[in-house]
């Protein structure tokens, strides 16, 4: 048996209008797949898409583009696992302006570990305005909760009051 570290990876690559795929079936059944897309904006192309394992390396490729789909991703919108970008959504999504994930940051981030500038919404979550089962801001609904303005099991502040029965989607719950 050869040394598969030096054999020719042969990929099959499909062109479409839209942009190209590069695909490699493994002899166990798992696959390596990445779409380009011919697009390319500001020096990244418009969709990035990898999945699984490259046969060259053995590691994963990073997606990097305005749309960037992958274990890592790295885009305006990055979407997986390890999501970076101005909307990041993964399991840890290092958001700009907005993560969505299990662990979460942004200027509003939403997730079980929400640490958000503005706004963070989460099982544990920061922000200027908090809610969660345990926040810490400026205005803070939750049930243990730290900061100046709070509704919590322990704090019942009237400004806080106030200021969450005028929000849309809390205030309503408030009355």
């Amino acid at each position: 048996m050869g040394n598969r570290l030096l054999e020719e990876i042969k990929y099959k690559i499909d062109q479409t209008k839209f942009g190209t795929w590069r695909r490699y079936g493994y002899a166990n059944g798992s696959n390596f797949e990445e779409f380009k897309s011919h697009a390319i904006l500001f020096g990244l192309p418009l969709v990035h898409y990898t999945y699984g394992r490259n046969p060259e390396t053995g590691g994963r490729v990073v997606a990097k583009g305005i749309l960037a789909v992958g274990r890592f991703a790295y885009g305006v919108i990055a979407i997986g696992h390890v999501a970076v970008g101005l909307l990041a959504i993964g399991q840890l999504a290092v958001g700009i302006g907005l993560g969505f994930g299990q662990f979460s940051t942004g200027v509003l981030a939403i997730g079980q570990a929400a640490l958000g500038g503005w706004f963070g919404l989460g099982q544990f979550a920061t922000g200027y305005i908090a809610v969660g089962q345990v926040a810490f801001g400026q205005y803070v609904l939750a049930q243990v909760g730290k900061g100046e303005f709070v509704l919590s099991m322990q704090r019942w502040d009237p400004e806080a009051l106030k200021f969450f029965k005028a929000l849309p989607l809390i205030g309503q719950w408030l009355s």
